[in-house]
């Protein structure tokens, strides 16, 4: 196998190619777009189903439809994209059919810009349709290790029976890197036994839905998704150390935010200042224990992304108050420049840690004034 130089979002469609993946259904969004524009003529080249869509609303249900017969499916969007298809994605959740969801994220809210952004990080982990359930949510930090994650994604699905969720940002999606692509999967050739085309022997019909109109039987659904979920939070837990054997405090960052921020750690360490970085890739299933177990060995945890802090929430959850925690964020579709965080790391390295009030408010009154100097 060799390296090859990829756009992102064609990247991650040619993985998706190479898993197995039989059909695609989307809808044109910037900064996505490309994703779309490649698998329109890389799946009928091979003989599997392309079809855009009229909107993101006709997309989703088109997904749950394939995702029904057993297909492996999926579709790829951006951020107002993904909050269109939240219905569709509970449906296919009550339903308990696997399916694939690559979001890349730009600025918001509203309309807002082109530009990379984290801001879907509650609407994805946090939230979306209505009802008790989780999907799995993965943010890589770069094209070979979307690449490798999309490949992987279809598999995960399909164990679970869940819905899958890869978040990364419009840089990932535009920039240009070398990629090893995997090898090319076999299209299987026997729908799942639990699918509405299964041809497994004979059986009664299966009967796929996600209403049920006794209370009791929806407890008993909700009840099944949250076991499954269990498992999940067991098997599914994704995250890279970076320098931590010896670190005294440590930046967390996922994705792009994450990226930035090694490069950054890199140039403090060279300083000889004593930080790590933790940067999760399973962003749901959030690493809890692992952000948990790290205060015993850490003076601080300093939180960097592209939003308002939004797994800020969930770094502050996880470390139970056990050491102090503050945060970085640009907002809109700005991305921090290396030398932005290096900044935050040696003056917390210099003055050491606030206990006081939380770090989001200290944050605020510093971007306020970082905006006026730009």
């Amino acid at each position: 196998m060799t390296r090859e130089l990829w756009k992102g979002n064609e990247a991650i469609a040619e993985a998706a190619v190479r898993a197995g993946l039989q059909a695609y259904f989307g809808y044109p969004i910037t900064p996505q777009t490309e994703a779309l524009e490649y698998m329109s003529w890389r799946l009928p080249d091979l003989g599997r189903v392309f079809l855009q869509a009229e909107s993101e609303l006709g997309a989703i249900n088109m997904v749950y439809g394939a995702a029904c017969a057993g297909a492996r499916t999926m579709t790829t969007t951006s951020s107002p994209g993904t909050s269109l298809m939240m219905e569709g994605l509970s449906y296919i959740a009550g339903t308990e059919v696997p399916m694939v969801l690559v979001d890349v994220v730009r600025g918001g809210p509203g309309l807002g810009n082109i530009a990379p952004a984290q801001g879907d990080y509650n609407q994805i982990v946090h939230g979306g349709g209505h009802g008790d359930y989780h999907p799995i949510v993965l943010a890589p930090a770069s094209i070979q290790e979307a690449v490798d994650i999309v490949y992987q994604t279809f598999d995960i699905a399909e164990k679970y029976r869940t819905i899958v969720i890869v978040m990364l940002d419009g840089s990932i999606g535009q920039m240009m890197e070398p990629a090893e692509m995997p090898p090319m999967q076999e299209v299987r050739k026997v729908w799942p036994a639990w699918s509405a085309s299964s041809t497994q022997g004979k059986r009664e019909r299966n009967v796929l839905t996600s209403i049920y109109l006794d209370p009791k039987d929806m407890e008993k659904t909700n009840l099944r998704l949250m076991k499954t979920w269990q498992q999940i939070e067991k098997n599914e837990i994704r995250y890279k150390e970076y320098f931590m054997d010896d670190a005294k405090f440590a930046v967390v960052g996922f994705g792009s935010a994450g990226r930035v921020a090694l490069s950054a750690v890199r140039a403090a360490r060279a300083e000889g200042i004593p930080v790590g970085l933790f940067r999760p890739i399973s962003v749901n299933p959030f690493p809890k224990q692992q952000i948990l177990a790290l205060t015993d060995k850490m003076d601080g945890f300093f939180v960097v992304e592209m939003n308002s802090g939004m797994m800020l929430d969930d770094v502050l959850l996880a470390s139970q108050g056990r050491i102090p925690v503050e945060f970085y964020g640009r907002m809109g579709g700005v991305m921090p420049f290396p030398d932005e965080i290096l900044r935050e790391i040696r003056r917390l390295h210099a003055e050491g840690w606030k206990a006081e009030g939380h770090p989001r408010d200290r944050w605020l009154a510093k971007l306020e004034q970082i905006i006026n100097e730009e």
